[in-house]
């Protein structure tokens, strides 16, 4: 199969699919993989070592007209000119927050796959994990840079000192990337209250950490209860495939310290937070009712390297199943299947179905 690695074009975004590691996998199994023109620079990958692994170097019409397209982020609306009937498209999509995409790659007859509902038969999502591990470290990392008074924040140190209270981090969900996001408060010395529906993911988190992380069932009234006393929010609440839930209302903000901080890790699925809107890097916060708004909806394309080689480690198997069998890979692999979202036109996941009131099949009738 041709195989396309395109430079990733949406703001600051530094991550490539593909490392020259990856390439070399691919050319060994007589694949032939066409890697756009400075496509891993910003992850430390030089064009050189794309060659010396076996890619062609071309220009991003050439990566794009490949059998197979292999991506990290969505498709912007200076890419939807590529989308036609016999291209794989194999990346994020977070469709349920993107109407205007969804489109392009029905009215392209595209066969997207996305990373982020590819699920194990435990519920596991093995292509969202590595940058879900990322990005719950960052929320916290960059929640306490905007809580300094200069990034108009409280003023406030996340750790404390002998003598002074340290932040109240409250963190929205116990899945991959709130539990990333509690561990690291916690560890630079936080005061950590999480909150979760999952009685049973409660009592995990309780245990393995001891008690240092205070676990609270998420009510309504809890979380209403817990945003007033936090100076970071950490919103980490995601249902795959859907939109999130808006669990933090423009009403809660009124009750919130002036100054404090929400990051909204769910920006790419339409946010938890009802005021959250997807930033850039360049331009990463707003505030709204003395509230600090961080919504970046890359935050793993600040740290490329890492993110680069986490997520190929983890998207190289399917790619390579995909190379060697095509569509038929689908049709072996449930858990591949699953990461279906557009074939032939259809839209073949049910929650971007409901999102925007569109008809939808499963990915195994398209497939049938």
């Amino acid at each position: 199969m041709i195989i396309g690695v395109p430079k990733e074009i949406k703001t600051l975004e530094n991550r490539v699919a593909a490392t020259p590691g990856a390439v070399a996998s691919l050319v060994r199994r007589g694949h032939t993989v066409l890697v756009e023109n400075g496509a891993g620079i910003g992850s430390g990958c030089t064009d050189d070592e794309y060659i010396a692994a076996g890619a062609k170097m071309v220009d991003a019409a050439t990566a794009w007209s490949a059998e197979m397209v292999y991506k990290v982020k969505e498709p912007i609306a200076s890419e939807y000119k590529y989308l036609r009937p016999d291209l794989i498209l194999f990346t994020y999509l977070h469709l349920a927050a993107d109407r205007p995409q969804t489109d392009a790659l029905l009215a392209g007859g595209t066969t997207g796959i996305a990373y982020e509902t590819v699920q194990l038969a435990n519920g596991a999502l093995p292509l969202l994990t590595p940058m879900s591990e990322v990005a719950g470290r960052m929320a916290t990392q960059e929640g306490a840079k905007y809580l300094e008074k200069p990034m108009g924040g409280r003023g406030v140190l996340l750790g404390g000192v002998p003598g002074v209270p340290p932040a109240e981090v409250v963190v929205l969900g116990g899945g991959v990337v709130g539990l990333n996001a509690a561990k690291m408060a916690m560890g630079l010395g936080a005061s950590v209250t999480l909150l979760d529906i999952s009685h049973g993911r409660l009592q995990y988190i309780d245990d393995v950490f001891g008690g240092r992380i205070k676990t609270i069932t998420s009510t309504e009234p809890n979380i209403r209860d817990w945003v007033k006393k936090a100076d970071l929010v950490i919103g980490a609440v995601l249902i795959p495939g859907a939109k999130a839930p808006h669990l933090i209302t423009r009403e809660m903000l009124s009750t919130m310290k002036e100054g404090s901080v929400i990051v909204d890790v769910a920006v790419d699925q339409g946010g938890c937070v009802e005021t959250i809107k997807p930033t850039t890097h360049d331009h990463p916060t707003y505030v709204v009712d003395g509230v600090v708004h961080y919504g970046v909806a890359n935050m793993p394309g600040a740290v490329p390297r890492t993110s680069t080689f986490a997520l190929c480690n983890q998207t190289l198997p399917y790619a390579i199943a995909l190379a060697d069998k095509g569509v038929n890979a689908l049709r072996h692999d449930r858990a591949l299947a699953l990461g279906l979202n557009t074939y032939k036109g259809k839209l073949t996941c049910p929650a971007v179905g409901e999102a925007f009131g569109l008809p939808s099949s499963t990915p195994e009738a398209a497939l049938a």
